[in-house]
């Protein structure tokens, strides 16, 4: 791609919800929608779950796998404030369904901060998909990296990982146009002959989770110029319990990324569309 030139770094915040861009001169993105951790001064006093009980299901350092060089979507604010990977509908989590039997406010939410937070989700994908239109109009293509992580000692932080229903990286492919196949194997076979944490890397596609909304909704209205592919990284590089981070197997996750970005330049210059 040659030298990569910053167009815009810059920190929106809707109503309530804080996201971060980061535009380079790169047909390519790295999301990480469910890295933040903040909650807005005027709705903390609603919050039932401590910060420690809300980091479980966030996915922390993803946002540091996401520093690659790719334009950036870094989003601040905590899932449990707004969920941007969940139908508008669900993207509140009004309910203990909704969110793993927890209880995540004190008393009902009230319906105006409901509505101003739906109001941000409409807003924020139509911040998105007008980042994505404008990539295409000047690519003719896009690829969109949507990193995220997963808990697989649910039972306490003694429990040994079941290997075989817990991948170390659950790749996120299920709505994801077919003309894309051949790029998503070779993606695949690429990452499966890297390294993580000094050892062979086990990926699969579609085992613990096939993508959310966003890859739903991008994929469905963009995908016959590019796709979303969601990564799901195993919490290997962390303590799921605790929050404590594995610093050298966080870069070992990020730098798995970076390598893998070659596939994508490969692919696209030899794609004769």
């Amino acid at each position: 791609m040659g030298l990569l030139f910053i167009k815009v770094e810059k920190i929106f915040m809707a109503k309530f919800t804080k996201y971060f861009i980061k535009r380079i001169d790169s047909p390519f993105w790295a999301f990480a929608i469910h890295d933040g951790q903040q909650i807005d001064p005027f709705i903390d006093p609603y919050i039932n779950l401590k910060e420690d009980e809300r980091l479980r299901e966030e996915d922390p350092f993803t946002a540091v796998m996401a520093e690659l060089p790719m334009n950036q979507f870094i989003v601040g604010s905590s899932r449990f404030q707004l969920d941007l990977n969940r139908k508008l509908e669900d993207s509140v989590y009004l309910r203990p369904d909704q969110a793993w039997g927890l209880e995540v406010w004190k008393d009902s939410l009230p319906e105006n901060i409901v509505t101003e937070l739906h109001l941000d989700h409409k807003n924020i994908y139509q911040e998105i998909e007008e980042q994505i239109q404008e990539t295409i109009d000047q690519y003719g293509y896009f690829v969109l990296y949507d990193i995220h992580s997963y808990n697989a000692k649910r039972n306490g932080p003694q429990e040994e990982v079941d290997s075989e229903s817990n991948p170390q990286i659950n790749l996120g492919t299920a709505y994801i146009e077919p003309k894309w196949r051949p790029l998503i194997d070779q993606l695949t076979a690429f990452i499966s002959k890297e390294n993580l944490y000094e050892g062979p890397i086990d990926i699969r596609e579609n085992i613990k989770f096939k993508g959310g909304y966003l890859s739903q909704l991008i994929n469905k209205k963009f995908g016959e110029y590019g796709c979303v592919v969601s990564f799901e990284f195993r919490k290997d590089f962390m303590d799921e319990w605790t929050g404590a981070p594995d610093l050298p197997r966080v870069v070992s996750c990020k730098q798995l990324l970076m390598n893998s970005i070659q596939v994508l330049n490969q692919y696209f210059k030899n794609d004769s569309r």
